[in-house]
């Protein structure tokens, strides 16, 4: 599951607006989807679903679903938080194990979805991918609890650490994967690779 935000200006990669502006922060989010989504397809054996926030489908997704065959879902929840958890509600009526990333980080790599998913096979309960600002870039589940997605501080440094945490609670095994750097804020724009159109 890759979990995106619909690309507008002025609502799309915010913290970024001071550096490239609305118009270039939406921009730069319209590559990194697009980068991720070819990331992802070339693991061939993946089932994609791409959630977002866009109440319709615009042209822009519309040509996701055409490009590489993925289906297009909306986002359902108050809040992010509710959103994931209900998407992996979705997800795993019919999987034995899902995984859920955005389209902040194109440091990650295939090689990471494809270590996560033989974690999960392997009969981890759960993998997080840590990032270096405290969130995570990539979750993966084999069954679902609401208490990893509620009551969480999004976009403070002690996502990752916490999520962690209410796994080890649940007495779950969960396999950690390498800390990447999303690319979130002003700073971290000298550490963005360059980005196919």
């Amino acid at each position: 599951m890759v979990f995106a935000r619909n690309p507008v200006p002025g609502e799309a990669k915010t913290r970024l607006i001071p550096a490239l502006g609305k118009k270039g922060a939406a921009n730069l989010h319209k590559k990194l989807i697009k980068h991720t989504l070819r990331m992802v397809t070339s693991c061939n054996t993946l089932n994609v679903d791409l959630y977002t926030t866009a109440t319709k489908n615009p042209a822009f997704y519309r040509s996701f679903g055409d490009d590489y065959g993925i289906p297009i879902k909306q986002q359902t929840g108050t809040d992010l938080g509710m959103r994931m958890f209900n998407a992996f509600e979705n997800s795993l009526r019919t999987n034995d194990w899902a995984i859920l990333i955005g389209t902040d980080c194109p440091a990650m790599q295939a090689a990471d979805l494809l270590k996560s998913i033989g974690e999960l096979e392997s009969g981890a309960d759960a993998v997080i991918g840590p990032a270096v600002d405290g969130g995570y870039y990539l979750i993966g589940l084999r069954r679902n609890d609401e208490s990893l997605f509620s009551n969480m501080p999004w976009g403070t440094r002690q996502v990752a650490s916490l999520t962690y945490e209410k796994m080890k609670a649940l007495n779950w095994r969960v396999s950690t994967l390498p800390l990447r750097r999303d690319i979130d804020r002003p700073e971290d724009l000298e550490y963005l690779p360059e980005l196919e159109q």
